[in-house]
């Protein structure tokens, strides 16, 4: 694998063609002013030692070395090693609703996107710790595997739309067992916990004992209740209207505290109502900094060679040639025509 570890210097690479241009221009200029003297035939006899190739020559060694110097201090790396090493952390796997009626704007800017605001924000303070992540509706499955590649986490978290999934419902039971198959069938010392963030709202199977499945299995079960029991109609993407029954009357959708704190309380472990403050954060981090911390293996890809002594060599080499080479013709030389300049 190639890649420059600064490249935000390969911006320097635009003066180049700056350099060029005013070169040229310099070069014309200096050329019309000679004009001005006398026929440039008669001049260049008066001036048998002038070269005209040999600064050119000199000026693309010059930027060629430049370019180089540009790429080196961008820092050239290539190839990377495989390594396994240990951290400290925990495992966490975040099962989040995307039904549609997680698209309900009882707190700002919508269930969803509050539910994804604190996720990021959880993510952002992870340091040595797992993470993965289920979405479910009518269904449930893995969007991304546990990893410790938070990027990847995060860049997962922000194309979560309730269009991932077409089956409506709230399977909060099949995101649970989800979730647990996802931490995979090694033990592990290391705390583990689920974070699950639902509205509640017609789940439609039995997640009580899912929930009791986790807590024996030593998983810690940590739900999010998210929006407001008196509830909120469900905008439709798009448009100003509001989804309705069968009846025409606008669906209103309630945040079943009663359903997610018996989930909870099953799972052994918490639950606590998202708004629009920081409160659930705050009890959410609090509680996975008490989950006990052990050694994690994971696998990371470290120790990139370094390749920007190639072209600062070189570089230097194109210097030291420039340097040998004189503006105006060498008599000692002259019998090489190195630069296909004709003897007058």
């Amino acid at each position: 694998m190639f890649r420059f570890a600064h490249i935000q210097f390969l911006w320097l690479l635009l003066l180049i063609p700056a350099i060029v241009a005013a070169y040229i221009w310099f070069t014309r200029r200096k050329r019309r002013q000679l004009a001005t003297f006398g026929d440039p035939t008669l001049l260049a006899e008066l001036m048998p030692n002038v070269s005209r190739n040999r600064p050119i020559v000199k000026f693309s060694i010059l930027m060629v070395a430049l370019t180089l110097l540009i790429f080196a201090a961008a820092r050239p790396q290539f190839g990377q090693n495989e390594q396994t090493v240990k951290r400290q952390g925990i495992e966490v796997m975040i099962a989040l609703d995307i039904s549609n009626s997680m698209l309900a704007e009882d707190v700002q800017p919508s269930r969803l996107d509050r539910a994804k605001q604190m996720l990021s924000k959880m993510i952002d303070k992870m340091v040595d710790d797992k993470v993965g992540l289920v979405v479910f509706a009518g269904e449930a499955y893995t969007q991304l595997p546990i990893t410790c590649d938070y990027v990847s986490a995060k860049m997962f978290l922000n194309t979560i739309t309730p269009n991932l999934i077409k089956a409506q419902g709230t399977a909060i039971g099949e995101a649970i067992q989800t979730s647990i198959r996802s931490f995979g069938s090694e033990q592990s010392e290391a705390g583990r916990a689920i974070v699950l963030i639902t509205d509640g709202e017609n789940h439609e199977d039995d997640a009580v004992a899912a929930a009791k499945k986790a807590r024996e299995m030593g998983i810690n079960l940590y739900v999010i209740g998210i929006g407001k029991p008196e509830g909120a109609p469900i905008p439709i993407e798009g448009t100003n209207n509001y989804r309705k029954d069968r009846s025409g009357q606008v669906v209103v959708t309630r945040l079943n505290e009663d359903m997610c704190k018996e989930v909870a309380q099953a799972g052994g472990g918490l639950y606590v109502r998202c708004d629009n403050t920081n409160t659930a954060m705050r009890t959410l981090q609090k509680a996975l900094d008490e989950l006990a911390s052990s050694e994690i293996e994971t696998t990371v890809y470290t120790d990139y060679n370094e390749q920007y002594q190639s072209f600062v060599l070189i570089a230097l080499l194109l210097i030291v040639v420039d340097f040998f080479i004189f503006n105006r013709k060498n008599k000692s030389l002259s019998k090489w025509n190195l630069f296909g300049e004709k003897e007058l």
